[in-house]
């Protein structure tokens, strides 16, 4: 069995394990005592990008005995490692993005969405035997309870489709008690197969409900995606037959999307299963982080702006107004992490033409080219480092698919439930890790002492 989550140290008795070569270490000088504190520096796999110093030994730099130590403060966690994680490596100045060392742009060209899903929950790319047991165990898990049904069959008519998702998913630990037993392999990986399984099919629910339509049931015949589609947009045809290339745009979608290293939701899934809750609970925790519009909402917010902008015409004069502060910001332009072209921008954009030599020519597009070609040719944009991100393409690939834009927080959670599961494993697994509970610099006012409401004035 695996060691279980511990709970937090006493001040400074945390080491790091990860390598740590002899004299690298930073010397401290606190000038309020004149003393000096060497603390060393430890590595991950890439000594250039991943170097950091335990916060912990900082707790040592005191002014007395009873001083609290320093802290670090950080809102936002711009800069601290919360975990060491073997998943996924991003290098945002160079524009890299690898799942277990494979570069995203391989995956999307050779892999399907399954595959990656396995790679990124086990390390390796499965054998063929291993692929067939994997896509079996995922297959016959589709289907949801008919409770389950019914209990969104609560939600009214026009609930969103991701709030569905969100109440719906933590439902779900009331239905598989036995995921409470987290370190029990077996009953883990069942978890897994359900949560990747059923995910799909809860949101093409939630959509149907919200549309008043009956659910279009699993189909196991069909790939992962080309079921999603069936269960999607089925209407009275005995059997749905997905569009090839739709299919496949959507599978390359979902690889895209499947990690993205310690972002919100993901650090959301790792702080709730850090309390050792059910994978339901922590994955419904992680989905309503996504739900929010800073996270899961970028891609319509870059819809809404292609709209406003309206015809191909108007762009030159939107970009002066962004420059100028009067139009906002250029939405899907820019990233938290990537300081150069977000690769996986890049396979989008050569993703949108086959899907709309299927669907037909979204205008929308046209006006997306002309601002993407002049805002990298613009020293404004250039010098800021703007450049596409992920969200610039998709939504409208999502949009000349059928899928409403309201869908479009779903179809993030779908292909990102496996990289949530295998960051909530990983932190199981993880000897270094405990609960979370981060520090604060308090700011209120000193004790004081209680006054009756007669007596104040």
């Amino acid at each position: 069995m695996a060691k279980k989550i511990t709970q937090e140290p006493e001040a400074g008795a945390g080491t790091s394990q990860m390598k740590a070569a002899p004299r690298d270490s930073v010397t401290l000088v606190d000038n309020r005592t004149g003393k000096e504190y060497e603390i060393p520096i430890s590595y991950g796999t890439y000594p250039s990008y991943g170097a950091a110093i335990n916060c912990l030994e900082l707790r040592k730099v005191k002014v007395s005995d009873d001083d609290f130590g320093l802290m670090t403060y950080d809102p936002g966690y711009s800069n601290t490692a919360s975990c060491k994680s073997s998943i996924t490596f991003v290098d945002g100045e160079k524009g890299v993005l690898r799942y277990r060392g494979y570069p995203i742009e391989q995956l999307a060209e050779h892999s399907t969405y399954l595959e990656t899903a396995y790679l990124i929950l086990f390390g390796e790319l499965p054998s063929k035997e291993e692929m067939a047991q994997w896509t079996h165990d995922i297959t016959h898990h589709t289907m949801i309870h008919e409770y389950t049904k019914k209990f969104m069959e609560g939600f009214l008519y026009d609930a969103h489709p991701m709030g569905m998702l969100v109440g719906t998913v933590g439902a779900l630990s009331t239905f598989y008690p036995n995921a409470k037993n987290i370190f029990d392999e077996k009953s883990r990986h069942k978890q897994i197969w359900r949560l990747i399984a059923k995910l799909p099919t809860i949101a093409a629910f939630a959509y149907r409900h919200n549309r008043g339509l009956p659910y279009a049931y699993p189909d196991n015949d069909l790939s992962f995606t080309g079921n999603f589609l069936n269960m999607m947009f089925k209407a009275t045809e005995a059997k749905y037959e997905p569009d090839p290339v739709l299919s496949r745009v959507l599978d390359v979608l979902f690889i895209l999307h499947a990690d993205h290293e310690q972002n919100c939701s993901t650090s959301s899934m790792r702080g709730t299963g850090s309390s050792q809750s059910d994978p339901y609970s922590a994955l419904a925790a992680a989905a309503a982080a996504l739900y929010g519009p800073l996270h899961g909402g970028a891609n319509e917010a870059v819809l809404r702006m292609l709209n406003e902008i309206e015809d191909v015409k108007h762009v030159p004069a939107f970009i002066e107004k962004v420059k100028s502060g009067e139009a906002g910001r250029l939405m899907g332009f820019g990233h938290r992490v990537y300081k150069n072209y977000d690769p996986r921008a890049q396979v989008i954009k050569g993703l949108a033409h086959e899907v709309f030599a299927v669907t037909g020519v979204n205008p929308l597009l046209e006006i997306a080219l002309e601002l993407e070609r002049i805002a990298l040719e613009d020293e404004y944009f250039l010098s800021r480092k703007l450049y596409p991100n992920v969200d610039f393409y998709s939504g409208i690939i999502y949009e000349a698919m059928g899928f409403p834009v309201d869908l479009f927080p779903s179809l993030f959670a779908i292909p990102r439930t496996a990289g949530w599961l295998a960051q909530w494993q990983e932190m199981l697994l993880d000897e270094d890790q405990r609960i979370a509970r981060p520090r604060q610099m308090y700011t209120g006012v000193d004790e004081r002492d209680y006054v009756p409401v007669e007596k104040r004035g």
